[in-house]
């Protein structure tokens, strides 16, 4: 007799759906009606619901807990998706009853910048970072079938443990639903420097490499737990730490290229305390991605890997607390309220003392036997987590040094690039000089038959190189030389790597080697050349710029390098919010013929009554031209700098390159949730 099985939903997780219901009902009435009261009652039901999904592994129900918590998560998601939508709308509308959109926006505003609005701003922000965390979150609901149930339930509750303590921070201490007793008739805008399309991008694609690290640091946690690190375990923690370090690789490119053709001071890296916070958690998660390798590929290295996705995540929210604490000022922070930064001091503290605790707990039972020789990709991968998280420290201590002296001391220094350029490039300069030797090391012991070739070939590139160096320029550093050395090494390594495994001029069997090569050794390769790039774009402008600083009045011809600046005017203008005072400048090369026409502008926004610099940029491969319009007046003239810059853009374009590896990488492990042949899915 055939035995029947019931499809009959426990009562349990038939009343949750209807709940549900009610939250999404609430949810999509707070879009409907652009209401900002039911955007804020949606973060309450989203602070409730999450704190309910935290919980869950601890309520006495069952089989449904992991059901539960998945939809919980998704409702949760929901619920943030839905409150912020009603808050872009009341900056698309100009609701200036809500006082951020008075302080943020402005009814002149070009619609781009009023949704960018949204999130130029600590609340808008903060919640653009929740609705991250929370995608993030359903993502892995909806695509962890397979992995076990305990961990899978685990992982989901310390990620809603995240959830709540951001939900939490944005209603208790950074609503961005407060209303005005008396709505002004228009709003104070939006800071001009934040009104580019750069600044529009830049901080969501910041946001994805921050929770994405959120992610690896569930996972890491929860392996904690349920004492599940495994190969299987750095199977799922491999694809979410790809997506995030590629996703803040292109942020900081972002925020990189703005602040070279926004500021207006030529350069694409300043050292800033914010641009430190977000290179700190991008170096901890390239050595979480090298260290989670060893892990998949031969169950070395867990306890390691573990402390990296812990501290990748932890930094994360060191560069959060720094923006929005005060403790450290910057050109692109948020908000200087010390009560926020308390907040966020605390979390930090939870989210680095409780899982320190359970790795001192679980530890000893995650030790392997070394089975390892000295000359091998294991101990390759090793040196080159100890390179990055040394480079990691030295960011630190530069980043925080002026604090901690001002504090005990009294007394005020700034650490800028003279103290990065002695310390942070040297060490750098090892992880390069590794990134030719560590692909041609075989796993556990030896090297690939071509290694001896690749070597050889990338130590010629870099004698070569560093001699023509010495030879084609007049005056050149010891440290420049040394940099173009280093980019001979790298960049012949690479290539001799490639030709020696695909063999490009055996034409006939190319096309097989490469239908069974996969996505996974492209990646690799694409990041290394990315890095290759960058350092070409660096190296050419750090040697090679050159620059001009002067006053000029119309009709005067400025000279620099083999071209001319013929100023020919000075302009006013009208743009859609603001005004500008623009020069038009005349590109010639030495024979008189015209290269271009540039106007840089001096931009004055009412609204905000501030100014704004915009440089005018030429850029081709070789490098770009770079003009600056300063302070000045017909009788004595205009100030400018003008700027040749040899090779700079190939800086993000390397930077794209390395991104777009690590989505290669992603994408050929993309069901890395399946057990492999022989695995467990268990």
């Amino acid at each position: 007799m055939a035995t029947t099985i019931a499809t009959t939903p426990p009562p349990i997780l038939s009343s949750f759906r209807l709940a549900l219901l009610a939250c999404l009902g609430v949810g999509l009435a707070s879009v409907a009606l652009a209401s900002a009261e039911l955007g804020h009652l949606a973060l309450i039901m989203a602070l409730v619901s999450s704190l309910a999904q935290a919980v869950m592994p601890l309520l006495p129900l069952g089989g449904a807990r992991l059901e539960l918590a998945r939809q919980l998560q998704l409702m949760v998601s929901a619920l943030v998706l839905m409150s912020f939508a009603a808050l872009v709308y009341g900056f698309v509308v100009s609701d200036f009853s809500l006082a951020l959109v008075t302080a943020h926006s402005h009814s002149l505003k070009p619609m781009i910048y009023k949704i960018a609005g949204t999130w130029g701003n600590h609340e808008g922000s903060l919640l653009l970072w929740i609705v991250i965390l929370v995608v993030f979150g359903g993502i892995f609901a909806v695509t962890s079938r397979v992995v076990p149930p305990r961990f899978a339930l685990t992982t989901l509750s310390v990620q809603a443990t995240i959830t709540l303590a951001f939900l939490a921070f944005s209603l208790f201490t950074s609503n961005p639903f407060e209303r005005l007793d008396e709505p002004p008739l228009d709003g104070r805008g939006l800071n001009p420097i934040l009104q580019d399309i750069g600044l529009a991008l830049h901080p969501p694609m910041l946001y994805l490499g921050y929770v994405g690290l959120s992610m690896a640091f569930s996972l890491a946690v929860a392996g904690l737990i349920t004492g599940r690190i495994d190969r299987d375990w750095g199977r799922w923690l491999r694809p979410w730490v790809l997506a995030a370090w590629s996703a803040l690789t292109i942020g900081i490119a972002l925020g990189s290229w703005w602040a070279y053709y926004e500021l207006g001071w030529g350069g694409w890296w300043f050292w800033d305390p914010v641009e430190n916070a977000s290179l700190m958690p991008w170096l901890a998660a390239t050595a979480l991605i090298h260290s989670v390798l060893v892990v998949e590929k031969r169950g070395q290295l867990k306890s390691w890997t573990v402390l990296l996705a812990i501290l990748s995540f932890s930094l994360s929210l060191v560069g959060t607390f720094i923006v929005r604490s005060g403790l450290l000022t910057s050109v692109h922070s948020f908000a200087s309220d010390p009560s926020r930064g308390v907040f966020i001091l605390g979390i930090l503290a939870l989210a680095v003392g409780i899982p320190l605790m359970l790795f001192a707990w679980r530890g000893p039972s995650l030790k392997t036997a070394a089975d390892s020789k000295l000359i091998s990709r294991d101990t390759g991968l090793v040196l080159n987590n100890i390179i990055l998280l040394v480079a990691t420290m030295v960011v630190i201590i530069g980043t925080f040094y002026p604090l901690a002296l001002e504090l005990i001391t009294g007394a005020r220094i700034t650490v800028g690039p003279p103290y990065f350029d002695a310390s942070f490039n040297p060490v750098m300069a090892l992880a390069l000089v590794g990134m030719a030797i560590g692909p041609v090391l075989l796993w556990r012991s030896g090297a690939l038959p071509h290694a001896r070739v690749v070597l050889a070939i990338a130590a010629g590139g870099a004698v070569v190189l560093a001699a023509a160096g010495a030879v084609m320029m007049t005056s050149v550093s010891a440290a420049g030389l040394a940099g173009l050395g280093l980019l001979g090494w790298l960049a012949l390594g690479l290539a001799a790597d490639l030709q020696s495994r695909l063999k490009f001029h055996q034409l006939a069997a190319l096309k097989g080697r490469l239908n069974t090569l996969g996505l996974a050794p492209w990646g690799v390769w694409l990041g290394h050349l990315g890095m290759a790039v960058f350092v070409l774009g660096a190296m050419g402008d750090g040697l090679g710029r050159e620059e001009v600083v002067i006053r000029a009045k119309p009709g005067q011809v400025i000279e620099l390098q083999d071209r001319n600046y013929r100023f020919v005017a000075i302009e006013e203008r009208k743009g859609p919010n603001y005004t500008t005072l623009t020069a038009k400048l005349q590109l010639e090369d030495k024979s008189g013929q015209v290269l271009a026409v540039m106007t840089p502008e001096k931009r004055f926004y009412p609204a905000e009554s501030q100014t704004t610099t915009e440089a005018a940029i030429r850029t081709r491969p070789g490098g770009d031209d770079y003009a600056v319009l300063g302070d000045g007046d017909p009788d004595w003239g205009y100030s400018f700098r003008l700027y040749h810059k040899p090779l700079i853009s190939w800086i993000w374009g390397g930077a794209g390159l390395m991104a777009i590896g690590g989505m290669m990488a992603f994408a050929a492990r993309r069901k890395l949730n399946l057990p492999e042949p022989g695995g467990d899915a268990s």
